[in-house]
């Protein structure tokens, strides 16, 4: 249509030029319309293979948890997942808290501050030896637990709060055994609950802050003792600087050297990790 307008114009006019676009533009609205068809009819076919075709099914998940009913002294299996999912999410809190881990690396965080030298080893370093220290020292009441609660359990011979109870005995006894009276009496007279006059008496719940706060204490104590010589070391490097006048020079630089040859020399790793094993058993 606009072709033939424009050669009508062309006409009109008496325009040579005009003639010629007008020319164009029809060829170009036929290749167009003639492009239109052609897809219209390939299109279709496929529309329609398409809308004859299934539908593909959308994956699904089906979770289910064939429970048997709980009798006395077992929970249902739902139960038990829930249980087992708890204990996991609180795993890392009862590694840090019950166990002798949290000493452990507070001292060898001690000893790296107490080197300069704050980023060797690094902290993957010391932390997998705080955990194997821990598993050392913690296995002869790991050892117990199995024994008396965890192996008898499994083998179906007690039930879940039996073996609770049993597992919780060798624990308390560990706690009991690094847990100052001072910490412990503080707990309980925050409770509110009357003195206990025996051991089976003192609640979980004031037991395990309290040795935890003791722990503290006994780690900064082996902290202190770690810092005296390399304190006696920096005073001095740093004496004998400022009597050479060499005040721009930091200290720390030539202490460094000498704090790792003592440290060296006296096979500190050694003396630091069976000071603290001997401390926790």
């Amino acid at each position: 249509m606009i072709g033939c307008t424009c050669t009508w114009l062309g006409r009109v006019a008496g325009g040579t030029r005009l003639r010629r676009v007008g020319r164009r533009l029809a060829a170009a609205a036929c290749l167009a319309v003639l492009a239109g068809l052609v897809a219209f009819w390939a299109v279709g076919p496929c529309r329609a293979a398409q809308a004859a075709a299934p539908s593909l099914p959308l994956p699904t998940i089906d979770i289910r948890i064939n429970g048997r009913p709980a009798t006395q002294g077992n929970l249902a299996t739902s139960l038990e997942i829930v249980a087992l999912l708890t204990v996991l999410a609180l795993a890392p809190a009862i590694l840090v808290l019950l166990t002798s881990f949290t000493r452990i690396v507070v001292v060898l965080s001690f000893v790296r501050h107490a080197l300069s030298t704050p980023q060797v080893p690094p902290n993957q370093v010391l932390v997998g030896l705080a955990l194997f220290l821990t598993a050392f020292t913690m296995y002869p009441t790991w050892q117990q637990v199995y024994g008396s609660a965890v192996g008898p359990y499994l083998e179906g011979r007690i039930g879940q709060q039996e073996a609770l109870r049993r597992a919780e005995v060798p624990l308390r006894e560990f706690m009991f055994r690094n847990t100052r009276e001072k910490d412990l009496e503080l707990f309980v007279s925050l409770s509110g609950e009357r003195r206990p006059r025996s051991r089976e008496e003192v609640p979980t719940l004031a037991l395990v802050p309290a040795f935890v706060i003791s722990e503290l204490k006994t780690a900064f104590q082996l902290g202190f003792v770690l810092f005296v010589p390399f304190l006696v070391i920096d005073m001095i490097v740093a004496t004998t600087l400022m009597s050479m006048g060499m005040l721009m020079l930091p200290p720390v630089m030539i202490s460094l050297p000498f704090k790792v040859l003592l440290f060296v020399m006296v096979d500190g790793w050694h003396l630091i990790t069976r000071a603290l094993v001997q401390s926790v058993r």
